[in-house]
């Protein structure tokens, strides 16, 4: 069982990149899967989660060439040879790990084959609900089995079936669900449209852009034909500005700081971090050097005092993955931080609003929680305490940085999770504890296998 042990630092000057956004990664393996030719993927995050759905693409016919990896994780440079939305039976079972977001969008994809398939999880993602995705599926002409112990719960069953276009007005708003549905509109006859609440992140629909794959925005309405072939393409994954969130607030609460994330993805629909941390207080800058399909550019942050701030309910869903380091932010802060409206914080990997109570309040945070988010006053001295992450990478790391503002040796228990998403995390870490300023500190070791 892996552990970190954390301890207060006193300078934070560093310019590094961190790996390969999560969410875009995922797609990319499944539309590269899907495409006419080859297609080379840079920067692929070699996470569990993202590698598991590049294997399930694997289990369907798709051709994988591995160019780079990261040493000890996985690859980073890769090419994929597709299939023409010409999928294969998988021989057995596919693995999605405790990839919610991989189980989703692979369920919408294989919604509409002419075979049978079935995809599970870990206990975790065997938790998680999965009736937000089946039931405009089945709507689609979908038949699928919920075989888990909790109702609605996977494994998923999915049947040989027909789909038919429908117009699906989403009751919450989720990319998953969008991107589940416009994958499965791809194998219909005609037009499906599907209707969010409020926006979410738009990487599916920048994404089928760059595959040559039209579909149609008007406001919160997306709609997409079936039958278009995806055009293979070259695609290099940006930075994940999720996981750049932790540095972000370990240098925006460093007075003195000065830290550079580079080459990090500024798609409008993820960068609320930024707009929450300059509410607070924090002295940011964004270059975009990239503004075609997937912004990238470079971030700077000097510390500055923070204080509190509301979370506005419109930046949730655009949030949900940077709350729990945002409420370490917001103890750090002079003055209260309120979080509301995020309720879906409950069906994460762990219940996400009662382990950062809990975990904070072990540290010295004065917190009120409440059913769907927490308030926090912050300004009272944090101190070490032993935390367990649950298995949840974000907690993980998210109390990794909280003891970097901690008197005495924090330790987080239960660390293997952050290869979720964040593999090197460990390394990077190790560098800042040591308050070192060198960007060769921060290089993630790669091994070249062309």
């Amino acid at each position: 069982m892996s552990e970190f042990r954390v301890h207060a630092i006193t300078k934070l000057h560093a310019e590094f990149t961190v790996p390969g956004d999560k969410s875009m990664s995922h797609r990319a393996a499944i539309l590269g899967g899907l495409s006419n030719g080859v297609c080379t993927i840079r920067n692929f995050l070699p996470s569990e989660d993202c590698v598991n759905t590049l294997n399930a693409m694997k289990s369907l016919g798709c051709k994988v060439e591995v160019l780079d990896e990261l040493e000890g994780y996985g690859p980073i440079s890769l090419r994929i040879r597709g299939q023409s939305m010409k999928l294969s039976a998988p021989a057995a079972p596919i693995d999605c790990g405790n990839s919610g977001t991989g189980m989703r969008l692979l369920a919408g994809l294989l919604a509409g084959q002419p075979f049978t398939s079935e995809l599970f999880g870990d206990a975790s993602l065997s938790s998680r609900p999965m009736g937000r995705i089946t039931v405009p599926l089945e709507q689609m002409g979908a038949k699928i089995e919920t075989l888990g112990t909790k109702p609605g719960c996977a494994p998923l069953k999915i049947h040989p079936a027909k789909l038919s276009p429908i117009s699906y007005d989403m009751p919450m708003a989720s990319a998953q669900v969008k991107s589940a549905v416009l994958l499965a509109g791809m194998f219909t006859e005609g037009k499906t449209t599907v209707t969010q609440p409020a926006v979410t992140r738009d990487h599916t629909e920048r994404m089928l852009a760059s595959f040559r794959v039209s579909t149609r925005t008007e406001g919160n309405t997306i709609s997409i034909y079936g039958g278009q072939v995806p055009e293979s393409c070259d695609f290099t994954v940006p930075g994940d500005i999720s996981s750049a969130a932790f540095w972000l607030v370990a240098a925006a609460a460093l007075p003195g700081s000065r830290l550079l994330i580079k080459d990090v993805g500024l798609n409008p629909t993820r960068n609320a971090i930024l707009k929450v941390l300059g509410r607070m207080g924090a002295h940011l800058m964004e270059i975009e050097h990239q503004t075609e399909g997937e912004p990238i550019g470079n971030i700077e942050v000097h510390g500055a005092p923070l204080k509190g701030t509301d979370i506005l309910e419109s930046e949730v869903p655009n949030l949900i993955d940077e709350i729990p380091v945002i409420a370490v932010a917001a103890a750090l802060a002079s003055g209260t931080t309120r979080i509301r409206n995020a309720k879906e914080l409950r069906v994460k990997e762990t219940d996400r609003i009662t382990t950062v109570v809990d975990n904070l309040r072990a540290m010295g945070g004065v917190v009120q929680e409440f059913d769907d988010g927490m308030e926090i006053e912050g300004g009272h001295p944090l101190h070490a305490a032993v935390i367990d992450s649950f298995g949840d990478h974000r907690i993980a790391m998210a109390f990794a940085i909280a003891g970097l503002f901690a008197k005495g040796e924090t330790v987080i228990k239960n660390t293997e999770c952050v290869n979720t998403s964040y593999p090197g995390f460990a390394h990077h870490l190790k560098a800042v504890l040591a308050e070192r300023s060198q960007s060769s500190d921060f290089n993630l070791p790669t091994v070249s296998l062309a």
